[in-house]
């Protein structure tokens, strides 16, 4: 997975599209409201298709048992984040959409059949173990996904 710098009108860009649709706010406890930690750019994303854009809602290390939260954004039909698994890091995936529409797929294990469910706002999905997973936009408006991955208990 390529995270890329990129160009600060495309960065702007995609914070003034994505700030139409979400709050990119955070409210820590007894700290400042502040904005986002980091914006990255995935491109591909685990070998999918198009460009995916995470907002690193914090920095590494500041949510107990969390190894992200993250506003996952792809702002074009087509643009994919493809197969992967978290099982071998030992953790636990769940997206929430806020906006867009697209569609989810998981698999169990690598080469297992193929699971598809439309995704829309409000939609929830949940992956752990080894089971792998995929997202894709297949809409006109960008796909905002919330993402939270935790380790596994005792990890």
């Amino acid at each position: 997975m390529a995270r890329k710098e990129f160009p600060d009108e495309e960065r702007e860009h995609v914070i003034k599209t994505v700030s139409k649709y979400v709050d990119l706010s955070v409210t820590p406890f007894g700290e400042k409201v502040r904005s986002f930690a980091r914006l990255d750019k995935r491109q591909p994303m685990y070998g999918g298709d198009g460009v995916v854009y995470l907002f690193q809602m914090f920095e590494p290390g500041k949510l107990v048992n969390n190894r992200i939260g993250a506003w996952m954004v792809l702002l074009n039909k087509g643009d994919e984040a493809g197969f992967h698994t978290h099982g071998t890091r030992k953790e636990q995936e769940l997206y929430v959409v806020f906006h867009g529409e697209g569609e989810y797929r998981d698999r169990d294990g690598a080469f297992g059949e193929i699971r598809r469910q439309e995704i829309r706002k409000g939609s929830i999905s949940a992956v752990q173990g080894n089971g792998f997973h995929s997202v894709i936009n297949t809409g006109d408006d960008p796909l905002i996904i919330f993402v939270i991955t935790t380790n596994e208990a005792g990890n």
